[in-house]
């Protein structure tokens, strides 16, 4: 069973680093790196852990991207295994982040390594922008770290993000873009009264219900060859003193907008508006853009991965923008061409988080293979 990327692996998943916690991780790998010719620069902000860590002088970046921190186990006894304690059973390797994302990360380094063995002098450069802030609030991740390298005028030409994007089969799925993703949170005013005298009342819910039909029945846009139509959903809504006779002073609604390129944030939030002042009722309405749709429909990214992952497992990938949101949307604006490749994400974010053991040597191929084709 063992290899490098297994052993690193296991180690990255010993290491509990639910978010934003790091716990040694990207010290771990930055020892690596450092070993390999890497200058490694450790970027705290706020209460997170981030890595950018680079190796050439000029030409072409490469920068593979990812995340150490991992969501919680939720309960522990519903695992099989203890989350922390990475275990084998059946040729697949449990543990929390095994596929998300701590296995891509391990192949990532190993493949590294071997690629800068074989090409001490290769052309271009390789960069590593690491950090702990992807499962949770990502405000002090990848985002702040983008917005320093661009105040300094650093440029990434290829990002690689190791993201679970695989279904069946390892690198069945190459992600090449994702859809925009907006958070709506809405107030509708009504007036408190009792459930005897409406009259005398408003009932926000009762004002609502029309909107949230048309909201929901609306056709944003038709999609296009890459992205599905733009989806609308209402995730939460809080309303009542929970009495059972007092009709509500207003009521709560959180929804979201995963939309396409052919919308933006800024058209969507004008038609939701347009289509609540159809409605005639007092609100309060505020949205947060937690990303922009990217697309990378073709490049030297793309053939290089195609090619990597024809090579090493012998099928083509199919390109995807499926799925919600990844850090790759903070680094795609910079012009960078952007992908996600990673192991299946079958179990991700699940009791008994795995990875085959054999995958993780496969990606690290397609990992090398990737440098091999852009940088050899």
């Amino acid at each position: 069973m063992s290899s490098a990327t297994f052993d690193l692996t296991c180690d990255l998943i010993s290491r509990n680093s639910v978010t934003p916690e790091d716990k040694g991780c990207q010290q771990l790998m930055a020892d690596r790196l450092s070993a390999v010719g890497f200058n490694n620069e450790h970027m705290r902000i706020e209460d997170v852990e981030n890595l950018w860590a680079t190796r050439g002088d000029s030409g072409p970046l490469l920068v593979f991207a990812g995340h150490t921190d991992v969501v919680p186990t939720g309960d522990l006894n519903q695992w099989t295994h203890p989350p922390f304690e990475p275990t084998v059973v059946d040729g697949h390797l449990f543990g929390r982040g095994a596929a998300d994302m701590k296995g891509s990360l391990a192949a990532m380094v190993v493949a590294t390594e071997r690629f800068v063995e074989a090409y001490p002098n290769h052309k271009g450069r390789i960069g590593y922008l690491i950090t702990s802030d992807e499962e949770g609030d990502a405000y002090h991740g990848t985002v702040a770290v983008i917005e320093k390298l661009m105040a300094r005028g650093e440029k990434i030409d290829w990002a690689l993000v190791g993201e679970p994007s695989s279904t069946d089969k390892v690198g069945d799925t190459i992600k090449n873009g994702r859809r925009g993703s907006m958070l709506g949170y809405l107030t509708v005013k009504g007036k408190q009264g009792h459930v005897a005298y409406p009259h005398l009342a408003k009932n926000p819910v009762h004002l609502a219900a029309p909107a949230i039909a048309a909201l929901s029945t609306e056709i944003w846009d038709e999609g296009n060859d890459f992205f599905p139509a733009t989806s609308f959903q209402v995730s939460n809504i809080k309303s009542g003193t929970g009495a059972t006779n007092v009709i509500p002073g207003d009521a709560e609604i959180m929804f979201s907008f995963r939309f396409s390129t052919e919308s933006s944030a800024e058209s969507l939030q004008q038609r939701t508006r347009a289509l609540l002042d159809k409605h005639g009722f007092e609100y309060e309405l505020r949205f947060e853009v937690k990303g922009e749709p990217f697309l990378t429909a073709q490049g030297a990214l793309v053939q290089a991965a195609v090619q990597a992952v024809e090579d090493t497992v012998g099928y083509k990938p199919e390109l995807s923008t499926a799925g919600g949101t990844s850090d790759g949307r903070f680094i795609a604006p910079t012009g960078a061409q952007v992908l996600e490749l990673g192991p299946r994400n079958a179990t991700i974010h699940q009791i008994d988080e795995c990875v085959s053991v054999d995958d993780l040597d496969k990606l690290t191929d397609m990992y090398y293979r990737i440098m091999e084709n852009l940088l050899a």
